[in-house]
């Protein structure tokens, strides 16, 4: 049985100026980067002023976009067509410096000094589980706050899940403001000697606990650092709060980018279905790198099969095998030898040419072949002045017993290709053609399993809209690339499965 799904039109929605931001999401390695970048391309050239925000570390996306770099701040790209109004910008998240521009907003200068110079916050910032996520939250809405662009392509974090996209900053968020954290926060809030020695009596035990497991220096930073930042606890999980009703709004679409691979589209299917239960918009599915074959009538087993056939005819004969053409009594052996034996070219100089036979009285005989002559090589040159007889201003000189002859002609250098037959021997040919068949063998069973692959997921989630994006022969390294992707997430249509 055959199964479809909805088409997902990609013009429809990024024309659309009610669409404000668009998550490309999905597990590592699907093409996620590449599918935002060719977006925001084709988006720009169609009117929409948009912004590319992506976590990709790699230098191709900047390099595709004619870009020395990317950074945290969002950069023009050149090249695009804007006569239809729009551009396009482009950045690379700095988590790090996202995290310290978040500290310098939120609190005042002397406290964000602390703050940023205090080891456990540089190793917070730098490297902690869901720090990554909850920064590319943060960017999306620092953007979207500036309201600078109408549309806003967000290329999530390349991670082993991908629900942790959704799940990392509420992680982040509960963890700092969490009952751990205030509990150590909680010396710096009481005020006077009274308090201090009644909170000194409880937390010497547990600090002496925390200091044996977690090292004295390392709990000293950590204190320091929550009393630093005590005035931004809040913050960090309101701000979670206001970014996922963000990504609930309307003007929000989400695509989940998969390739035609089980564990990808497995993924696929999780994030789907969270999708779903956190109510957060789904416009589709891209399937990636979707693979085909410009001769799909010809099957996978009858390329096999005619493989072998070619095979079986470029095998040696057996040597012990008797040959047909040596049998006298084989009456067709006798008639080829009768026309052999009847060939006129021997008395017909001029018919020398057609059949192969050659007159031993041609000048141009040797007994390895044919050898070149002076004087062009117009025809051959017989004793008997025949048609190939030569002037007297291209005499022979080959002869050294020739007192006259004049100095012999340079003779033009000889093309390597020259020597080899005009002919290619057929086995050769047999074998590279079942060579070649055996590789479109492989190549339709490629697109079989693709298409199973992609059935199991249609028969699951048979209203998700589908585009499929055929594979390119190469990597996207420039703003063509990018635009050819474009043209085919555009027009790409999903087979059926």
């Amino acid at each position: 049985m055959s199964l479809e799904s909805p088409v997902l039109d990609i013009d429809p929605l990024i024309d659309d100026p009610r669409t404000r931001i668009v998550v490309c999401c999905g597990s590592g390695g699907v093409g996620k980067t590449t599918t935002a970048a060719a977006l925001g391309v084709r988006a720009a050239e169609r009117g929409r002023k948009a912004v590319v925000l992506t976590i990709d570390p790699a230098r191709r996306l900047a390099q595709s976009m004619g870009l020395s770099e990317l950074d945290n701040t969002p950069r023009k790209v050149a090249g695009i067509d804007e006569s239809a109004g729009g551009e396009l910008h482009a950045m690379m998240l700095d988590m790090k410096r996202t995290f310290d521009e978040v500290v310098l907003q939120h609190t005042d200068q002397e406290r964000a000094r602390a703050i940023l110079d205090n080891p456990f916050y540089q190793s917070l910032s730098a490297g902690f589980a869901g720090t990554q996520e909850y920064m590319a939250m943060e960017k999306l809405g620092q953007l979207r706050a500036l309201d600078e662009w109408d549309l806003i392509i967000v290329d999530t974090p390349p991670s082993r899940s991908a629900l942790d996209f959704l799940d990392a900053p509420k992680r982040l968020g509960s963890f700092l403001d969490g009952r751990f954290i205030r509990l150590l926060m909680a010396p710096a809030k009481v005020g006077g000697r009274a308090g201090v020695k009644f909170l000194n009596v409880g937390m010497s035990m547990m600090t002496g606990t925390l200091s044996k497991v977690m090292g004295a220096h390392l709990l000293r930073d950590v204190q320091t650092f929550v009393a630093a930042m005590d005035s931004m606890f809040g913050g960090f999980r309101s701000r979670a709060d206001a970014t996922y009703k963000l990504l609930q709004a309307n003007g929000t679409a989400f695509l989940v980018v998969a390739a035609p691979e089980r564990d990808a589209l497995r993924e696929a299917s999780y994030f789907v279905e969270r999708l779903a239960a956190e109510d957060m918009p789904l416009a589709g599915l891209v399937l990636n790198r979707v693979h085909g074959s410009g001769a799909a009538q010809l099957t996978a087993e009858r390329a096999l099969a005619a493989a072998e056939a070619l095979d079986d005819l470029s095998e040696p004969d057996d040597p012990g095998a008797p040959n047909d053409l040596d049998d006298p009594d084989d009456p067709e052996t006798a008639d080829a030898a009768d026309t052999v034996d009847a060939c006129p070219a021997a008395d017909n100089p001029s018919t020398t040419r057609l059949t192969g036979v050659f007159d031993e009285s041609a000048e141009n005989l040797q007994s390895v072949g044919i050898v070149d002559q002076p004087g062009g090589k117009a025809g051959l040159r017989t004793a008997d002045g025949g048609e190939g007889t030569p002037s007297t201003d291209s005499a022979d000189t080959s002869s050294p017993e020739s007192p006259t002859s004049s100095p012999a002609a340079p003779v033009p250098a000889q093309d390597p290709e020259a020597g080899r037959s005009a002919n290619p021997d057929p086995l050769d040919a047999d074998r590279l053609a079942a060579g070649m068949l055996r590789l479109h063998a492989e190549r339709m069973q490629l697109v079989a399993r693709e298409r199973r692959t992609r059935e199991r997921f249609v028969s699951v989630h048979p209203d998700v809209p589908m585009v499929d994006v055929a594979a390119l022969p190469g990597d996207v390294h420039d703003l063509e690339g990018l635009r050819a992707i474009g043209e085919r997430l555009a027009q790409g249509q999903p087979t059926a499965a």
